[in-house]
């Protein structure tokens, strides 16, 4: 589908998932959906710098999070062949294209 076709808000058909549920499920997990926020703000980020930009997050949580995002292709992951080694996490175009729905979800907490 083209990401500029006009959509309108329907209930489906029974038994075919609901696209709005789909994309809740990728976004829809507070540590999740921060990792995104940061990404889409900063870019490019390396792990420690995600954990230190999420008070309380866990490293085992943290990787878990990434790894799920690399899964479903909205972030990819770089290493780096360097002692010690790096590795970095930006978002594909796939993940970019969540920004403007993080921008209308902003616009509308601001009214709250």
């Amino acid at each position: 589908m083209d990401s500029m076709e006009p959509i309108s808000l329907t209930k489906g058909m029974p038994g075919q998932p609901c696209p709005i549920a789909k994309t809740l499920d990728v976004i829809g997990t507070k540590w999740t959906f921060l990792i995104i926020r940061d990404l889409l703000i900063e870019g490019t980020m390396r792990f420690r710098d995600l954990q230190k930009s999420m008070a309380g997050i866990s490293t085992k949580t943290l990787s878990l999070r990434l790894r799920e995002l690399e899964e479903q292709g909205i972030i990819v992951r770089r290493v780096y062949a360097e002692v010690p080694p790096r590795v970095e996490y930006s978002l594909t175009e796939k993940g970019k294209c969540l920004e403007s729905i993080f921008i209308e979800l902003k616009r509308f907490g601001l009214t709250l």
